[in-house]
Parts: C-alpha cells; structure tokens; sequence
C-alpha cells in the first residue's frame, strides 16, 4: 500500500485483510464450510465496499452493484471483484473525478476488481448484444449506493431476458466450450472451465434464474425439473467443486483454477486422502475428481434436457414412433413408457443404436437420460452372453456413422462398464506418466475417434494414407474393438498387452465373430506396442529388423490393421507425443515390411544371404542421384570409400543426399557439414563428415543443446579410414526461421569442428530450462543393455525424465567407457525420454562391464535430477 493512503483507507485495508486470513483459517481448520466461505467472503467485501463509500463518495446518484461471482455471493479467496458502477447519466466534471478516485481507492485496499461504469442504457443495450454481459448482471445485486436507481435497472434487464433465447445461446456456449476444453479427464484439469467443472453448474443455475426459479438444486426439484435425489447429488458435487477450487486458490496464493501437478498431492492431503498400493494419494485424488466431473456432465445432461422440455413444451408433445422402445419428440429420443428398460432389457443398447441410426436426433429427453442412468444396474453381469445383446453390441460398432457419440454416450452413461465388465477398472483412471495425456477410458475412446477418421471423406484429406489404408482393410470395426481392449489391462499389474489380448479373446470368442477375426483383434491387442518399439528404438534400415518384423507379423492384412491401431494409438495420447518425425518413422517400417512381404514372401532369411537387400537400396539411390543430374559412375569413388555397412544402415534417399554432396568433396580432406529441411517436413536432417575424434559426437550434441534444438534421431557412421559421417535429425522451436536455422546450425558445427582440443567442457556452456511437469515426478531412471536379434551389437535403453542435457550427458558419458554409439533414437514421451542406442565396444558381451557402464549412466541420470 502506497505511504500516501489514508488512515480511513489503511484502516479498512487491514480489516479486509484480516477479515480474509481469519475465513482462510476457518476454512483450513473444518470450521467454515466451503459455501459458508463463500458467502461471507462476499459479505466481507460487500462491508469492505460499504466502509470505502463513506470514505470516497460515489457520483452523485450512482450505485454500486455486484455482478458475476460476486454478485450471487460465491466469492472465491483470489478471483476479482466484479462491479459495476451505474450512474444515472454520463459522467462529467466532478463526478467524473469522483468515479476514477472510487476506483483507485478500490486498488488502494487491495481489492482485485473488474469494473464498468454504465448508464442504466448503456448496459441494457449491451445485455442485448452480448449473452457474456447479460449473463454477468443476471446476478446483479445492491451492495451501496443508490436504492431506487439500482432497483429499477435489474426490473428492467429481467423484463427485457427471453429465457428461450438465453437457454439456446448459453446450450451453444457448453457446446462451444466442451468442444474446446474436449474433457475433464486430462492431467491437469481447469476446475472452472473444463467439462464436468463448475461452470457447468453456473450455467444450469443461470438458466434456472432465466426461468424465474429462484434458489438452488432444491428448488429445481420442488419445481420438477429434477428428481430429489439428483438435486442432493448435484448439491453434493457443487460442494466438493467449491472445495477444491477454495483449496486451490488458497495453495497458489493467485487466481489459479488449474488442477496442476504442483497442488496435487497437497490437496489429497488436505482431502485426507493417502497413498493405496501403487496409487499415489494424487492418483488417487484425481480419479476422485474424475468421478465428480462425471456425475456433473452426466446431470447437466438431464437438466439441460428438462429445460429445453420446459421452454417448448409443444415439441414434446407429439412422439413419432422409432420402434417398439422408442420415439422421437422434437430433435429427441424417448422411452415409450418408463418401463421399458425394466421389462426389455436389450433397449439399452437398442438405445444407443438407434442414436446412431437416426442423425436427426440431438440427444436424449431428461426422461430417457434419467431412466437411463437410474437404471443402468439392470444389466447383470450376464448380459453380454444374451446372443441378442450381442448383436446389439456389435451393430453398434458397424454403423457408418454416430460411432464415437454413441461409445462415449455409453461410457457417460456407465452402459459400456456394465456390459463389458473389464471396463469398469480403467473408467477414470489417471495415467501418471507424462505421456499420457487423458485417463485411460477416454484415450481409448480416442483413439476409436482416430480410427473413425480413417474411414470418413471428410478427413481424407488430413490423413490420405490412413484413408486408404482403411478402405483396403475394409473392416473397421475390428479396429475398433482392438481398440476397446488395448489397454484394458492397464493398472492389474502385470503386462496389460498379454492382460487384454486374453481379456478380448475370451470376451469375444462368445461373440457371433469368426474365429480368425477373434484371432485377428486378440493379436492386434498383444503387439499394439510393437509397431512403435521398432519403429522408434530399433535401427529399420537394417534388413535383419525388417525380416524379423515382417515374420512377426505374417501377413499384409495384419500389418495394415496394427499400422492403423498403431497410429490411431500415438495421436490419442496427447499432442505432444505425436510428431511428423515418428509418423515418418513409422510409415518406413510400414512400407519396408510391406514390401518385404510382397517380394519375400518365403524366405526372408535366404533374401537376406544373397545380399537383395543392399542391391535394391543402391540402385533406388543411382535413380535418385539420375533425377539431380549425377552422371553414372560419378558415385563409384565415394561409395567405395564409404563401405559396404553404409548401405545397410542408411536409407536411400540419405545415401542419394549425402552423394549428391560428397561425391567430389570427399576427398578435399576438409570437413563438411551440411543442412536441410527433410522433403516431408518432418523436421532439420544434418550431415556431419569429418575426421574421426575423440568425443566428436559429445561437441555436436552440445551445439545441438545451445540452439534449443530437440535430438530426434542421431545415426552414426565411421568409414573404413577413419572418417565421420554423422547424420541427425533435429526439431526447433516453431518460431525459429527456417533459412536463418540452417545457417547458424552449419556456421556452428563447423566451428565445433574447428575446436583443437579433443576434450569437452563440463558442464555444457549453456543452460535449458527445467520442464516445470518434471519437478512433479521422481521415478528412478532405468538402463539397460541387451545384445540385438544378431548378437553382433548391443541395444542400450534409458528410461528417464526429460531433464536439459539428458541426451548430451548420456553420450558424454558412454564416450568415457570407450563406447562407440552407431544409432541412437531419441523418443520423448511427453516429459520422459525413452532413447533406444545400437553400440559396440569392447567388453560388452561381459555381463560385469555391462553392469559396471549401467551404475555409471544410473548415477550420471541421478546427478541430472538432483
């Protein structure tokens, strides 16, 4: 507070401040409880607001009104103060003066606050032209001022509500917003905003208001619009949202409304909850939230339906029957009768199959919804073994359109646990590992989105392969039931592929399936993983891994089927882990194997003997070098200088990029470094040839790591005589100018070239930020060693967070054991690497310099997260 401030002022400063670390206590203490907080909270600015207009007169005439939050008395520790100062005309002269004193007084006590000076005309103009401003004075009330004027202006802006037209614009804004915000099952949700948070309980409330009911759940169920027991529900989740937003904002000591990992474990303690087996008390908080978010959609659900039902009763009140079950009212499905789902049970899955049958239907009536849920217990724990059911299930699954709604429906509904029971045991179950970024039931429902795409016009053009692909394999739901079990297992302990690969073939093997269609989705579970770990951590220029690969899979039909799983898979973990570098990576394994199929469809190992392989590699990259104008036979010197292993480590377009640039300057004896944008935009590829050295590849990486470049894949060769030939490929932050990257990356590396001195400096010369998620987790890194399917060459694997200089410290590291690293692919996954390393060196099929060179790197990655 400035020196300058009033005694009056300061004196009603420390009031408020006192008055709000007393209602912190009282709320830490059980004492207040969470709406008790709000509403004096309310009632001690509304004091404090009191206090100031005896201090600082108001304009002559004008009252003070709170709107928003404020004004319907739920007043969070750190949000701002909403107001609005209503004058009788427009200010001027000394009333003028009065207001902007006002307003700096209000800062002056340490009041946050939003404010608008408005005519009475003024704002009911603009509650006309903006739904955001009609809905803020919706709430509007007196705290000081002029009576009269302030009384005459919210008679005014109820007369002027059309409570049609304010149901329908704020029913677009929840779309609007939960098309936005997508879920409440994230890592770390907005308690405010997200679907299932409190604003989806404001806005029942504020719909409610614009009906003239007044009051809360109660009243909605006095009034018939809800059911008794769903208004003490509902009151019971508006309780634990107030509570965990007060909690929230008490922690940060700002208006936070974000659930972040840095509050998480501090509010399950302040929730009394502990740690349970493997569970985490944050785990376990969160899945608590989830729940809460889940029962307030599944209810806002019910009473935005009962007032659409209310406001226009005419539609309602002519059913077209559907079938036997149903009929449609309005835009709406209906029960016939209430009850149906008691007396035929296959309606509930008739239900959602009708949904998707019939694309004019917008959703359920509040009496469809509510029978629908309270009597969701009827489906017994034998209800998918009724043939009848069964095909109900599976239908569902092949319609050509509603797939994702009606999935997601059934999940909202509980439909979807109750008649696949193994779903029950991921329904909100969080992933704490920084790659995923939903809880385990919505990314499967994800990623049976992602599938739906691949098979719809629409999307063509976003994903033409994937289309393609589709329309080939030419059954789509197997993908989707694939997708349904993939990670079913997760979360029983154990390896949750082999946990739902039995799970889905014994689900299904009761099922109208054919048997190898069964086979076909339980195989599909077993090595969803599979695509991804070879495409990311082994080295797919190598025949042997594609052979290897092309055997595990057997057939063009199932390798097209686990690309699509594998893919679909990826994107529906989070957008950070997706990235066009390993939707690269996976289409050359994809289209590697399938080729392979096609040309050695009986023995790959004896392809393999005659060398067809390195042959058919080189004469794709003499087309390549043709097309840029090489002349044949223009290659020959550099290719025999480089060695045969070169070609069986480097696909052909690398080996047509690296000729094109060395076939005339390789023997300058002068190194050469060069850089590009990779043809499909997928990231920067580098080349680096130059002398071999001690720690060469440690000096790249470091100016690799002080141009805030990313390690995606880092390929590592060394000629017979003794030259580097070192290719990478980066990804820069998306602001960075592509001309100006490609510049500074080449004048830079060949300044590391330039270096005398074969050691590097410890620490890196530069620094990197930490991720602020990877202050949040602590799990140990893990460091293995296996000898690769040939014997010939070990793979490394590390296991760690993504802490700055992880990589770099890693090869540093692996440079003072005397091991030479020939592939190392980088995969982040989300704020956790897992980097897969090919390498050679002497001692390495010891099982004790194994275990020695392990400790090492173990305490190298501890030092890092120290």
């Amino acid at each position: 507070m400035s020196p300058s401030v009033s005694p009056h002022l300061s004196a009603i400063a420390t009031r408020l401040a006192e008055g709000r670390a007393q209602l912190a206590a009282q709320f830490a203490d059980g004492t207040l409880t969470p709406l008790q907080y709000l509403h004096r909270h309310a009632r001690l600015v509304d004091t404090t607001l009191v206090a100031l207009t005896r201090a600082v007169p108001l304009p002559r005439g004008a009252s003070i009104l709170a709107v928003g939050g404020y004004g319907r008395r739920a007043l969070y520790p750190m949000s701002d103060i909403d107001l609005m100062l209503l004058v009788p005309a427009p200010l001027q002269g000394a009333d003028e003066a009065r207001a902007q004193a006002f307003v700096a007084a209000l800062w002056d006590i340490g009041l946050e606050v939003g404010m608008s000076v408005r005519t009475p005309t003024e704002a009911l103009t603009l509650a006309q032209e903006d739904i955001t401003v009609q809905t803020n004075m919706l709430e509007g009330r007196r705290v000081a001022g002029a009576v009269a004027l302030a009384n005459d202006f919210l008679a005014a802006l109820r007369r002027a509500l059309d409570p049609a037209a304010f149901y329908r614009a704020k029913a677009a804004e929840q779309e609007r917003r939960h098309s936005r915000w997508l879920s409440p099952y994230t890592l770390e949700p907005n308690v405010k905003e997200h679907p299932g948070g409190q604003r989806d309980l404001d806005l029942l409330l504020w719909i409610a208001q614009a009906l003239g009911y007044r009051g809360r759940w109660a009243a909605l169920a006095k009034a018939g619009l809800l059911l008794t027991e769903e208004a003490r529900e509902l009151d019971r989740r508006h309780r634990f949202l107030a509570r965990v937003r007060i909690a929230l904002h008490l922690l940060a000591k700002r208006r936070e409304d974000r659930l972040l990992f840095d509050y998480q474990n501090a509010l399950a303690a302040q929730f009394g909850i502990r740690a349970q087996g493997e569970q985490r008390p944050a785990e376990r908080f969160m899945r608590q939230y989830y729940l809460n978010a889940k029962i307030v959609l599944q209810l806002n659900t019910v009473l935005m339906a009962a007032f659409s039902e209310r406001l226009s009763p005419s539609e309602t009140e002519s059913a077209e029957p559907i079938d036997d079950y149903f009929v449609r009212r309005g835009n709406r499905l209906d029960l016939v009768r209430d009850g149906i789902f008691a007396d035929h049970p296959e309606a509930f899955l008739t239900l959602f199959l009708r949904m998707a049958q019939h694309p004019e239907l917008t959703g359920l009536t509040a009496r469809a919804a509510r029978r629908l849920w309270a009597e969701r217990d009827r489906i017994t724990p034998e209800y998918h073994r009724v043939p009848r059911h069964q095909h109900l299930f599976l239908e569902i699954l092949k319609q050509p359109r509603g797939i994702v709604h009606e999935t997601r429906r059934m999940n909202q509904f509980g439909i979807l646990s109750r008649y696949l029971p193994a779903w029950r045991r991921i329904v909100c179950q969080m992933q704490y590992d920084l790659y995923h970024e939903y809880t385990v039931d919505l990314h499967t429902l994800m990623v049976i989105r992602n599938l739906r795409r691949f098979t719809m016009e629409e999307h063509a053009h976003e994903y033409p392969e994937m289309s393609a692909l589709m329309s080939e394999f030419g059954e789509p739901w197997l993908l989707y039931l694939a997708a349904i079990f993939h990670d079913i297992g997760k979360g029983r302990g154990g390896d949750h592929s082999t946990i739902g690969a039995e799970a889905a073939r014994a689900f299904l093997s009761i099922h109208p399936i054919d048997p190898e269609a069964v086979d076909l989705v339980a195989w599909l579970v077993q090595e969803h993983l599979t695509m991804s770990r070879i495409a990311q951590k082994e080295d797919i220029t190598d025949p042997e891994t594609i052979a290897r690969f092309a055997t595990l899979v057997g057939d063009e039909r199932r390798l097209i089927a686990l690309y699509l799983l594998t893919h679909a898979d990826i994107r529906g973990t989070s957008a950070k882990v997706w990235t066009p570098w390993k939707a690269r990576l996976l289409a050359d394994l994809f289209h590697a194997t399938r080729q392979w199929l096609q040309q050695h469809p009986a023995n790959a190992v004896e392809a393999l003997r005659r060398g067809e392989p390195l042959h058919e590699r080189q004469e794709r990259a003499r087309a390549i070098l043709r097309f840029h104008g090489i002349r044949p036979g223009e290659e020959t010197a550099f290719w025999r200088r480089v060695g045969q292993d070169y070609f069986l480590r480097h696909h052909a377009e690398t080996i047509a990029w690296h000729t094109r640039v060395l076939y005339w300057r390789h023997q300058t004896g002068k190194p050469v470094v060069r850089a590009r944008l990779l043809p499909d935009g997928s990231g920067v590829q580098v080349m680096v040839f130059a002398p071999d050295a001690p720690f060469l590849l440690a000096r790249l990486l470091e100016v690799f790591y002080c141009l805030d470049a990313d390690v995606w894949e880092a390929r590592i060769y060394t000629t017979p005589d003794g030259w580097a030939l070192d290719t990478f490929v980066l990804d820069f932050p998306p602001d960075r100018p592509t001309r100006e990257t490609l510049n500074l990356l080449e004048y830079e590396l060949s300044a590391a070239l330039d270096q005398p001195t074969p050691t590097l400096p410890e620490p890196p010369r530069c620094q990197r930020r930490l991720p602020r998620l990877v202050r949040h987790f602590g799990f140990p890194p893990q460091v293995t060693i296996t000898p690769d399917e040939s014997g010939k060459r070990f793979v490394l694997t590390v296991i760690a967070l993504d802490r700055p200089g992880t990589l770099l410290a890693i090869v540093t590291a692996l440079a003072h054991w005397n091991v030479s690293i020939e592939l190392a692919r980088i995969h982040t996954a989300g704020e956790r690497i897992e980097d897969a390393f090919v390498v050679s060196g002497p001692g390495l099929d010891r099982p004790e310099r194994q275990n020695a060179i392990i400790q090492a790197l173990t305490r190298v990655l501890e030092r890092l997260g120290a």
